[in-house]
């Protein structure tokens, strides 16, 4: 049960858990970084008016780049 649930994941992807876990936290600082910039432009709409399209294009990329790496 410990394995299924804290380590299958990350060796399905050649990562151990530790690895796994700053990539994980990497991708969830940038989308929080990009919901709070949104949250200002929300109120403020001339401030931070490409950030999150830009967090997002590039955790995209990050991700994706890192995917086709494994293959």
């Amino acid at each position: 049960m410990f394995a299924r649930i804290f380590l299958d994941h990350p060796r399905s992807l050649d990562e151990n858990f530790y690895q796994h876990m700053v990539c994980a936290l990497s991708f969830a600082l940038a989308l929080l970084l990009a919901g709070v910039a949104v949250l200002v432009h929300a109120f403020i709409p001339c401030m931070f008016q490409k950030t999150a399209s830009s967090i997002i294009t590039v955790s995209y990329t990050h991700l994706r780049a890192h995917e086709t790496s494994l293959h």
